[in-house]
């Protein structure tokens, strides 16, 4: 089959329709630029070019040719330049998985950045509970992952993503309600409460068992649950109390509940990042405030972490 720097020379002499012209457009001399012409006539069984000593001209198989070996030399330096761009990471695709919860925090930036700073970069999205994204960053199934922590597993790196301030959710009609100055840890002690699962969201369970352990308030758990929609549309129906993040519209339709902040519990919630350490990672690192497995011989980026979140807390949220 015929070579590209072939291709590359009846296209020079296509176009200049003269040998000297043509060599020195790819510096070369005339001998050899002849050579590879009569070598690329050989390989394709037809003759391209008419030369005699006082013009050259294409003949018509030549003329039907030139605009396909135009596109191939045209896709091959297109494909050379794409190679070096994954590695870079502009682009490709990056699987990312999340939670139901960080939805609403994290995904509108996480798309609006991608769009702008990574417009070669596809988005492939997986909702995913936090252990499965666990298993599945360890496997190379997911490049990234949205999670709670703790995220301790050998060879995994996380930093935290997002912190969120944690709010009282009562029902409409419930008591504390009425009470106008702000809640304390001592409100809640005794009340019903629909409460995180052990199970499936132990982080947020061990967190405020821990929390009210410490304060000293004993709620009543009546319900368990895995997800912060759940609980709402328990705290809706009058089940009990709910101690989460601040529901985010169009979480809930507004009016569902009675939103309130709780004074002395000084306690976030937090996202971790974490990923597979895909070529296409570390440039979303920039974009996302995601970042790679250990060990997975692609370089990190650390130090670059776009506005999306940066790692920050975000604003304080006026109670409702």
């Amino acid at each position: 089959m015929f070579s590209l720097s072939r291709l590359s020379c009846f296209i020079a002499v296509a176009e200049e329709l003269h040998f000297g012209r043509a060599a020195e457009r790819l510096h070369m001399t005339q001998p050899p630029l002849s050579r590879q012409i009569q070598q690329l006539e050989s390989e394709l069984g037809v003759n391209l070019i008419d030369r005699t000593t006082r013009s050259v001209t294409l003949t018509p198989a030549g003329v039907a040719f030139l605009p396909d070996a135009r596109r191939i030399l045209q896709l091959a330096e297109g494909a050379a330049l794409n190679v070096k761009r994954v590695p870079a990471g502009d682009l490709g695709t990056v699987v990312i998985g999340f939670t139901a919860a960080s939805a609403h925090p994290v995904l509108p930036r996480l798309f609006d950045a991608a769009r702008e700073q990574l417009p070669d970069v596809t988005l492939e999205l997986r909702e995913m509970v936090t252990a499965a994204q666990i298993e599945a960053l360890m496997t190379g199934e997911l490049d990234l992952g949205m999670a709670r922590p703790p995220l301790k597993r050998p060879g995994l790196v996380s930093r935290p993503l997002l912190h969120e301030q944690l709010i009282a959710a009562l029902p409409a009609a419930h008591p504390l309600v009425e009470v106008r100055r702000q809640l304390t840890l001592n409100d809640l002690d005794g009340q019903d409460m629909v409460m995180y699962s052990p199970v499936q969201a132990r982080y947020f369970h061990e967190l405020l068992i821990s929390t009210f352990t410490i304060a000293g308030a004993t709620p009543r758990y009546v319900q368990y649950v895995t997800q912060v929609h759940t609980m709402l549309v328990l705290v809706r129906s009058g089940i009990g109390i709910a101690w989460c993040p601040r529901p985010r519209p169009p979480c809930i339709p507004r009016g569902w509940c009675s939103v309130r902040s709780v004074r002395s519990a000084n306690v976030r919630s937090n996202w971790m990042r974490s990923g597979a350490g895909t070529a296409r990672t570390p440039r979303y690192c920039d974009c996302c405030a995601t970042c790679c497995r250990r060990g997975s011989g692609r370089p990190t980026i650390w130090s670059r972490i776009s506005s999306v979140n940066s790692g920050q807390p975000e604003p304080a949220s006026a109670p409702a």
